[in-house]
């Protein structure tokens, strides 16, 4: 079983940047895909970004294609979503989550971090 700690998040103003880690410990993170997921108050949680073991492919929602960017360093058990061009609309708490294989909903992905505020001013 794998334990995933985010961090990084916070208050910043509508184009700014923020860059979310998260930590895994309990097990090599190299042999899972790994999603940032998010959810804002009253609605659903929804994907946001994944990359397969190795870093060699990633997928990305509509919505922050081209603004946020997914990777990985397996030496460090860490994944990171670099966040630019940041929108009011991107206010959510930002999970990190773990899978077996590879997933686009949340129902798919086995391990969460507890999650991590990111709030858009405007």
């Amino acid at each position: 079983q794998v334990q995933l700690v985010e961090s990084g998040g916070g208050l910043v103003q509508a184009g700014g940047s923020l860059r979310l880690s998260c930590v895994a410990s309990g097990r090599t993170l190299s042999i899972y895909v790994l999603g940032w997921f998010r959810q804002a108050p009253g609605k659903e949680r929804e994907f946001v970004a994944a990359i397969s073991r190795n870093g060699g492919r990633t997928s990305y929602a509509d919505t922050v294609k081209g603004r946020f960017t997914i990777s990985r360093d397996n030496a460090k058990n860490t994944v990171y979503l670099q966040m630019n061009s940041l929108k009011p609309e991107d206010t959510a708490v930002y999970y990190c989550a773990a899978n077996y294989g590879v997933g686009l909903t949340p129902g798919e992905y086995r391990y969460w971090g507890q999650g991590t505020q990111v709030t858009v001013s405007s």
